[in-house]
Order: C-alpha cells, then sequence, then structure tokens
C-alpha cells in the first residue's frame, strides 16, 4: 500500500513540476507596454480631397501605417521605387502629406515599406541562385529602405518597418538584416520592427535586433461560414501560446503589424485563398466582426501586446468610387463600431 501511495505521490509530483515547466513556456511577467490602435492607410492614386485624418480619429485610432510599394521584376534582381507610373500616396510626395496630415491631427505614423513581385508572386517566396543576385538585389533593397529612411527622419516619425513577410530571405541570408538595422541605428532614433508572416514569425532569426516583434497575424482559426467569438476564442488558444513564448524568449514587445479579416463567409480561416475569389463569395459582415471581436478579446488584455495596425483603411471610401463591400476595411460595416469600441479602452 505504501509503494503504491509513493508511487502516487511522485506522479503528482512528476505531474506538478510539468505543470509548472508547461507554464513557464508560454507565460511570464511583462511590463504593460502602450497598444499602438493603428490603422493601414492605402495610398490613393492621387491626392487627398479632404483630411482623412477625421475619419481615422472617428474610430478612436492614433497610429496609421503608410506603406509605399517598391518592385522586383521577374528576371531581375533589382528593386524599383518612385516610379512615374506609381500612385501618388506611394511615391514620396504622396508619403510625406500622408504624415504631416496626421500630424494635423496629433496621429502618429509607422512607414512600412514593401515590396511587390511581379507575376502575383507572394513576396515571401523571393530566392535566387546565383550569389551575384542576392548581392544586387540586396543592394538596390538597401537603397530603397534607406531613401524612405531619410524621410522618416525628415518627418521626424516615430516607427519604420524594415520588411514584410520575406520568408526565404530573411531566414536564409540574416546577415544581410543585421547589418541593414545597424546602418538605420546610426541615423534613426524611433523604433524599429519587422513585419513577419504568421507563418514563420517564430523562425525570425534577428529580433533581438529590433524594438518589436512584428506579426502579420492571418493565423487560420476556424472554417465555419460564420464563426462565433466562443469558437474564435477558443481556436485562438494555440497561436496565442506560439506567440507568448515568444515574448517570454526576447522579451521585446509583440505588435501586430498587420491583422484584419474580410468581410466574406469563411473570413477567419485561410484568407489569401479568398482574396481572389472574394467576389463569388457572400458578403459576411458578421463573420467580419465576431473575428476582430475575438481578436481584441484575446489580446487586450496581455501586457505584452502593443498593439496593431488594421489591414485595411481606405481614405478615399467616402467617394464611393471603390466597392470594398467585401474587403478588409470594416468602413461603413458592422465591425467599424467594434474597433472604435475596442481601440476607445484607454
Amino acid at each position: 500500500m505504501k509503494q503504491v501511495l509513493f508511487a502516487i505521490s511522485l506522479f503528482g509530483l512528476t505531474l506538478f513540476i510539468w505543470s509548472c515547466q508547461s507554464k513557464a513556456l508560454t507565460q511570464c511577467d511583462s511590463p504593460k507596454f502602450e497598444k499602438l490602435r493603428g490603422l493601414s492607410i492605402v495610398a490613393r492614386p492621387d491626392s487627398f480631397k479632404y483630411n482623412p485624418m477625421v475619419d481615422v480619429q472617428a474610430v478612436n485610432a492614433d497610429w496609421i501605417a503608410i506603406i509605399p510599394y517598391g518592385f522586383t521584376r521577374k528576371g531581375s534582381p533589382d528593386v524599383f521605387y518612385n516610379e512615374d507610373w506609381q500612385w501618388w500616396g506611394e511615391r514620396p510626395i504622396g508619403v510625406r502629406t500622408t504624415i504631416r496630415r496626421a500630424k494635423e491631427k496629433g496621429i502618429n505614423s509607422m512607414l512600412k515599406p514593401q515590396l511587390w513581385l511581379s507575376h502575383g508572386t507572394w513576396v515571401g517566396e523571393l530566392d535566387y541562385e546565383k550569389e551575384a543576385d542576392w548581392e544586387r538585389w540586396e543592394s538596390t533593397y538597401e537603397i530603397f529602405i534607406m531613401g524612405l529612411l531619410n524621410i522618416a527622419i525628415e518627418e521626424d516619425i516615430k516607427m519604420f518597418c524594415i520588411g514584410t513577410e520575406f520568408e526565404i530571405h530573411a531566414i536564409k541570408r540574416p546577415e544581410f538584416w543585421r547589418q541593414l538595422i545597424k546602418k538605420m541605428r546610426k541615423i534613426y532614433k524611433g523604433k524599429l520592427t519587422y513585419a513577419a508572416n504568421w507563418d514563420n514569425f517564430e523562425k525570425l532569426p534577428f529580433w533581438d535586433d529590433l524594438d518589436y516583434i512584428g506579426i502579420d497575424a492571418y493565423f487560420p482559426l476556424d472554417d465555419s461560414t460564420t464563426p462565433t467569438v466562443e469558437q474564435l476564442l477558443k481556436a485562438w488558444k494555440k497561436p496565442l501560446a506560439k506567440i507568448e513564448k515568444l515574448y517570454c524568449k526576447y522579451q521585446k514587445p509583440i505588435l501586430f503589424t498587420e491583422f484584419g479579416y474580410m468581410s466574406v463567409d469563411r473570413c477567419a480561416y485561410n484568407t489569401w485563398e479568398l482574396e481572389g475569389k472574394r467576389r463569388s463569395i457572400p458578403q459576411n459582415n458578421k463573420a467580419q466582426m465576431n473575428a476582430l471581436e475575438a481578436l481584441f478579446k484575446t489580446f487586450w488584455v496581455k501586457d505584452w501586446w502593443a498593439g496593431g495596425f488594421l489591414w485595411k483603411w481606405h481614405p478615399d471610401n467616402k467617394s464611393g468610387s471603390h466597392d470594398h463591400s467585401k474587403g478588409y476595411t470594416p468602413q461603413g460595416k458592422d465591425a467599424e463600431k467594434c474597433v472604435a469600441k475596442w481601440y476607445g479602452i484607454k
């Protein structure tokens, strides 16, 4: 009998130790980081008709992400930017104007340059076989980034995102990013982050060199047509544990450099698969609102979560020139009230 009791006690102690170790892996003390209430601003083809920051303020947002695109064409290891055919909002004149309009309303800006590959190829697949091609691409990407960093310095903005979703390159050639960060630090006093895709943020090797761990948070959660908030809260538990574990490792605030959901059926699952065929998918504002509500409920209570930038916000929405009814924006939908509610929490 004593042997049985001892075995049970030993088993219980083992379970207790395992439980404590598991908890340590996913939970750790954190200061309460300021939450950025951000919107990702879509570049306009021409100048603003009115100051769009009035609408940004209406949902209690206090940050915007400005996204100038560079381009790499198929078969070329070069990065092109500030071409005559690019939209006004992506070129330096539009970037500066957007920053200044935001400042007029007391709104901060993050400059988040992104790269568009020709023929619809995702930037995460960027890869070269020859070392010379890699070096050529890196040198022209650095020119692209440093030119925009100079705008960030001259316009005195607080945050800069050095890259977005380079899955292959960031893992294969981390020393390029480390030296780029070092160069940027010498002349820029603001905060630096990188936007890692949801499926490889744990693998990025240079988080320790940055101020924020940036995640494009399009985690596939639930493939129901209209998942409930309760279903989505349950689905968030697994990615939440991974994110918190990464925070514990680096002790850097977690920033969702992008997050959002289309207003269509099954929007809380593989969103990238829905984008190209959204015209044939039923509109579903309830699904979008539930998904955002669950995200905010999951993360707002986490001290290590520094908020993020909702994808996306159209500064020309009032013009009626575009149909955003099934897109990511919450404008004019039930989700707009959800965003305003959470962003209004101080």
